[in-house]
Parts: C-alpha cells; sequence; structure tokens
C-alpha cells in the first residue's frame, strides 16, 4: 500500500511496465517516423510533377488522410477492415498503418511545400544544361528542398510521439494504455499520470535538442 501512495514506490513496482510501455511507444515513433517519412517524400514528389492526373493524386490522398481524425482513422483500420478483407489485422500493424497514412500526408504537405520553395531558376538552369525532369529533381531539386525541410521534419518527429497515445484506443499497450492499466490497479492517477507526462516531456526535449543541433549543422 505505502508503495502505491508514493512516485517513488509506483515507479519500483510497476518499473517494468514502464519501461515497456515506453519502448512500445519508441517503436511505434521510429517505425511510422521512417515510413511516414518515405511515404510522404514519395507523395510530395508527386505533388509537384509536371503530369496534372499525379499532382491530382496527391492532393487528394494529402486532402483525406489530413482530414481525418487519427481515431477515427485507427479504428478503420483496425476493427472496420477486417470485415471487408476478412482477416484481424493486428492492433501493431493497424497502429503503425495508421500513422504511416496521417502522418505521412502531413510530411507530404510540406515536402512539397519545400521542394516548391526551391527556387524555379534552378530547375530552367539544370534543364537547359539538358538534364531530364528526373534526374534535375533527383540531382539539384530534392537535395536543396531536403535542407529546407530538416526543421519541419523534427517537429513532425514529435507530434508522430504524441500521436502514439491516441493508439491506445485499439489496445496497443504504448505508454498511454500503460498508464490506464496501472491506475486501474491502484487508483493513483494523479501520480501515475504525472509519470507518464514526465516521461513524453523527457524525450520530446531529446528530440527538441537533436532539431536544434541538427538546424544549426544545417545553417553551417
Amino acid at each position: 500500500t505505502s508503495d502505491n501512495n508514493s512516485v517513488l514506490g509506483l515507479l519500483k513496482t510497476n518499473r517494468k511496465a514502464f519501461i515497456d510501455g515506453l519502448i512500445e511507444t519508441i517503436k511505434l515513433t521510429v517505425l511510422a517516423i521512417i515510413l511516414a517519412s518515405i511515404w510522404g517524400i514519395f507523395l510530395g514528389i508527386l505533388g509537384i510533377s509536371e503530369t496534372k492526373w499525379l499532382r491530382g493524386v496527391s492532393t487528394t490522398v494529402i486532402y483525406i488522410f489530413r482530414g481525418l481524425p487519427l481515431m477515427v482513422l485507427a479504428f478503420f483500420i483496425y476493427i472496420g477492415l477486417p470485415t471487408v478483407i476478412g482477416t484481424k489485422v493486428p492492433a501493431f500493424l493497424a497502429g503503425i498503418i495508421t500513422l504511416v497514412l496521417n502522418e505521412g500526408a502531413y510530411t507530404a504537405a510540406f515536402v512539397r511545400g519545400g521542394f516548391e520553395a526551391v527556387e524555379k531558376g534552378q530547375m530552367e538552369a539544370a534543364r537547359s544544361l539538358g538534364l531530364p525532369y528526373g534526374k534535375a529533381m533527383r540531382k539539384v531539386i530534392v537535395p536543396q528542398g531536403l535542407r529546407i525541410m530538416v526543421p519541419s521534419f523534427i517537429n513532425q518527429f514529435i507530434i508522430t510521439l504524441k500521436d502514439t497515445s491516441i493508439l491506445s484506443a485499439i489496445g496497443l499497450l504504448e505508454l498511454t494504455q500503460t498508464g490506464t492499466l496501472i491506475v486501474a490497479r491502484n487508483s493513483q492517477g494523479f501520480r501515475v499520470w504525472a509519470i507518464i507526462a514526465v516521461m513524453y516531456l523527457i524525450v520530446i526535449t531529446l528530440l527538441t535538442w537533436l532539431s536544434n543541433w541538427v538546424e544549426k549543422r544545417m545553417k553551417n
């Protein structure tokens, strides 16, 4: 009982649960960030394509997945989709797909903006030198655009980390769901959620420091 009435006691008795929840959150975040970045860059490149219908596909996909609430998308993939395909989607996979589709749409929006921020003269100069459009994009526009986008990417990483908490709604045992289960056992809501909040803040602070360091390196 005394262990359940103090922060140190809660940390001691639930140490493994807190660590497992944090690891699950980090796994979700890292995997989602990598896949969402790839998906977002692909959509962003489509968004500045010379082909009109490709730009239309990019705009439509971004519009749909930016407009859907994250929890609705998670329920659709985890609960709704299995009724159509006839196979249960594992919670972790459903969570990853949800984050990739949602975060990838936001990533695509600033990726497209980053590429469009590169001076048009850069593309014109590359084409005048005889580079085809695809090669000009890879060699000239994409490297410059990515440098512009670095702060936005780091900010999106932080948003992705926070969005993992919503996936507790589909039963994923990440940090938020871990807190819910611990509170259900000992009714120490204030202390448990304070611990969870501090854990999130520590990770977000580390990501913010990383963002500032990368931004300074890029400027130099």
